[in-house]
């Protein structure tokens, strides 16, 4: 190709923004738009509220078009009067229906966050975390109808440590995939990427995540219980019912420790002094550092047992 491709973006989440950040400012490509979901209201006031792809988008000085459908026929008018050579899709929230996926002569790129087959679906960085695997990473694939089940153009991998938190991970795979896009991108505009099937035997996939998943039931091992803190920051946190004398509250933990060296019933309060608060599971027991009571800000364990002023707080079996 002569000219610069024209690459259109649409992405709506936290790991999408350094992507766009990456494009932007992309010498060998051309961003010719970028398109995000409607805004949404947040916080106490309910207030209107950009994606973080729109609020980007507009410190960058670009005018995200926030878009209902993106299957809507008009919009796929005015998007085909762009002529987009590609269109790429991070953490968009929509399902792009064949109209629009024929739409870009070189197609559409997903920029996915696991190691494909792994882990197709919604949920793929709380998942890794979940079960504790080794690596993750990031796929750029080819779209077509299925769900995550177009041919790889890349793979990128990232080892874990156990110790990762979605929120930092999500940036950390965001950070990765920018730092690839624009070569990646130019490379299969320019047909010197072909991409490679999936394994489809190999497929997992991951679903949507709910508030009920964030649920913890103390009869689950030590290290399970540690990895739902971990995989469900900052949403829908990993908390447990606790009954103190102001009555049955659910707390938000924050950071934990793992202490296999203990045991006792599940949910048995082991320890909950001026030391810290360690809590039974069905194997081994959590050290609580930190937690968040309804409503307030997170705070350590030990100040949270100042505020019983005395009283030990009976953490209830699910």
């Amino acid at each position: 190709m002569t000219n610069r491709p024209k690459i259109y973006f649409l992405g709506s989440g936290m790991i999408a923004v350094p992507v766009l950040k990456a494009l932007a400012t992309a010498g060998g490509l051309e961003l010719i738009g970028v398109g995000t979901q409607l805004d949404r209201p947040a916080g106490r006031n309910r207030r209107p509220t950009p994606t973080p792809v729109g609020a980007a988008a507009l410190e960058l000085g670009l005018e995200p078009e926030r878009i209902a459908s993106v299957n809507d026929p008009a919009y796929q008018e005015s998007l085909k009067l762009r002529r987009p050579d590609l269109i790429l899709v991070v953490s968009f929230g929509q399902i792009l229906r064949a109209p629009l996926l024929a739409l870009p002569p070189k197609g559409c790129v997903n920029i996915h966050a696991s190691l494909l087959p792994r882990y197709r679906g919604a949920s793929p960085i709380t998942q890794c975390i979940l079960n504790r695997d080794a690596e993750t990473g990031v796929c750029f694939m080819a779209m077509e109808r299925g769900l995550d089940t177009g041919a790889v153009y890349e793979t990128i991998t990232v080892p874990l440590d156990h110790s990762e938190y979605a929120s930092e991970l999500e940036f950390k795979l965001g950070s990765i995939a920018a730092e690839a896009a624009p070569g990646i991108l130019g490379s299969i505009c320019s047909g010197e990427l072909i991409p490679v099937p999936q394994d489809s035997v190999e497929a997992t996939v991951c679903t949507k995540i709910r508030k009920a998943d964030g649920l913890i039931r103390w009869t689950g091992s030590a290290h399970e219980i540690e990895a739902m803190v971990r995989a469900y920051c900052p949403w829908p946190g990993a908390f447990a019912s606790v009954r103190t004398p102001k009555g049955v509250e659910s707390v938000t933990l924050i950071r934990v420790n793992c202490r296999r060296e203990l045991s006792g019933r599940p949910g048995q309060v082991l320890r909950a002094d001026k030391y810290g608060l360690v809590v039974a599971c069905g194997k081994g027991a959590i050290e609580i550092l930190e937690l968040a009571p309804p409503g307030r800000r997170s705070m350590s364990a030990v100040a949270y047992l100042n505020g019983l002023r005395g009283e030990i707080p009976e953490f209830l079996p699910q």
